[in-house]
């Protein structure tokens, strides 16, 4: 008796959205069901090891580079295959999510790369998945020009040779796709993302002179290197291109991830485009990791932990001499500033603040950075350009007086900056305006002038939960307590009431938002991401 057919991959719980059958085809499906059948039992193993390593932490308290990989770092012969053309000027990046304004902005904006964003700048509704998914279709055969219905202004592609370079970035390993299940089970996010991306456009990109290029995020170990380096290779033969085409730029934006930058380069090095400090998540990552640490690994309001940090400094460092030695590009962190069209004096110090910020970046070797605002490409590209001149990179400095010791990393308490009351204030009045932007479907969002994503609002809950758990006492001598944070959310609740009016209030998503935040920042069960209980809220 034969065995039965696989079942097919399954749309459930969807209202259809215009062009969805363009993305969502019969081929495109079946790719994908055949990377969730081959590949979501290993990405299932590895989620169970985060919560294995985490446990660990919280056990020792420490980290070190690993033993086991100790020949990989000692071998100086290997090499990440050498930049495509497309890929080898990285000097500004913007990022953003995929909407269609974005997507032609940010194609548009004169920086080298595009970050399209289905990850942490953008809430995951059916609508943003597919259409995202549209939308950079539209934008590879020139078909995304279109006229704005609410300002009546046009937008439309530059010449192509004046286009950013598009690295896009899936979804994070622990995210599920309710919209897609296979055998009554959701499919992994990030191959949903991936899986539609490559399989639509991997020939077209090539085509255009470029490739299938991503940024992976979240990643927290060498083995989920391999495991993403395995689906490039099966998704390569899959489609019939050449191995190698693909590109991956890894973010290193988890504590335990700055342990094994070599050893997720060593895995992806067909693949390896470089690596990018990515600064929310990484202190996010230190908090929830050391969480249980004391008094030592509680980090002061976010807004003081700089780059200049001794161990922020340790991690960008360490980050721009591994990438160079094994001939990958480093990519620094984002300028989130968001320009104001009001106050030219607010301006005039974040412009001062952002070039000086980009200038170190330059300065202590990387090759390019972050922005996520057009207005901030020219800024970080004359800091750049300063240094690079008409060279596309400076992988050639190896940055070989570059000595971080495991302890450096992790050495939080060599800052010199305390938790504030204000910081409090901050962390609750960020995190509830951005958790409310994310359940309407919006996960790129301007706050106090600073364009905030998911990292943001998962710093902030961890940082209330910390200070809590730390028993914090602030410079005004309140101790933060559950009690305090409450009196704090309720306070902001009303301010914002009273500066949007009781219409807007009741529109939006505030309680809602309200209530998830304090769930997440005061639950003795500490949620791995925000974003998984947020989901179970999200509308769409």
């Amino acid at each position: 008796m034969s065995a039965p057919a696989p079942s097919p991959l399954a749309v459930v719980d969807a209202e259809p959205l215009p062009r969805q059958e363009e993305v969502l085809t019969e081929a495109a499906l079946a790719f994908v069901a055949e990377l969730h059948r081959r590949f979501t039992p290993r990405r299932d193993e590895l989620l169970a090891r985060r919560a294995e390593r985490r446990a660990e932490i919280a056990r020792t308290s420490t980290l070190d580079f690993l033993p086991e990989t100790a020949a990989i770092r000692a071998d100086d012969s290997w090499r990440v295959a050498p930049a495509p053309a497309a890929l080898n000027d990285r000097r500004v990046e913007i990022t953003g999510p995929t909407d269609r304004k974005m997507t032609i902005n940010a194609l548009n904006s004169g920086a080298k790369v595009w970050l399209a964003d289905f990850e942490d700048a953008s809430a995951p509704t059916w609508e943003n998945v597919v259409l995202g998914q549209v939308n950079l279709i539209d934008a590879y055969t020139r078909k995304i020009d279109f006229t704005d219905p609410r300002s009546g202004k046009s937008y439309a592609l530059k010449p192509a040779e004046e286009l950013a370079t598009v690295v896009m970035r899936p979804r994070g390993w622990h995210l599920e796709e309710r919209h897609l299940t296979f055998d009554g089970r959701p499919v992994p996010g990030a191959l949903v993302d991936f899986g539609l991306y490559f399989f639509h456009n991997a020939q077209r990109l090539i085509d255009l002179g470029k490739g299938p290029y991503f940024y992976l995020p979240k990643t927290e170990s060498h083995l989920e290197a391999r495991l993403w380096n395995d689906i490039f290779v099966f998704a390569q033969d899959y489609v019939g291109i050449p191995q190698g085409t693909v590109r991956a730029t890894v973010l290193i934006e988890t504590i335990t991830a700055a342990y094994e930058m070599e050893e997720i380069l060593y895995e992806l090095r067909d693949h390896a485009a470089g690596l990018n400090a990515g600064r929310w998540d990484y202190l996010f990552s230190i908090v929830k990791n050391f969480r249980d640490g004391g008094a030592k690994f509680v980090l002061p309001d976010r807004n003081a932990v700089t780059m200049t940090a001794p161990f922020m400094r340790a991690y960008t460092e360490l980050l721009v001499r591994t990438c160079h030695k094994r001939g990958a590009h480093a990519i620094g962190g984002m300028a989130a500033f968001i320009p104001s069209r009001k106050d030219a004096e607010v301006n005039k110090v974040a412009f001062e603040k952002v070039k000086a910020d980009k200038d170190r970046e330059a300065g202590d070797g990387f090759d390019g950075s972050w922005v996520a605002h057009p207005d901030l490409v020219p800024i970080a590209m004359a800091s750049f350009d300063a240094v690079l001149g008409d060279r596309p990179n400076q992988k050639d400095r190896l940055r070989e007086d570059v000595s971080v010791a495991p302890g450096d990393l992790i050495a939080i308490d060599s800052l010199d900056a305390k938790p504030t009351y204000e910081g409090l204030r901050n962390a609750v009045q960020v995190g509830v305006r951005y958790i409310e932007a994310w359940l309407r479907g919006l996960g790129a969002v301007a706050i106090f002038n600073l364009m905030e994503d998911a990292a943001t609002a998962e710093i902030s809950r961890s940082q209330i939960w910390q200070w809590i758990n730390a028993g914090v006492v602030f410079e005004n001598g309140e101790k933060a307590t559950p009690e305090l944070a409450r009196k704090v959310a309720a306070e902001e609740l009303a301010s914002i009431r009273a500066e949007i009016g009781e219409e807007a209030f009741a529109a939006g998503k505030w309680q809602q938002a309200h209530d998830l935040l304090l769930h997440v920042s005061l639950d003795a069960d500490y949620a791995d991401f925000l974003t998984l209980p947020a989901y179970e809220q999200l509308v769409g």
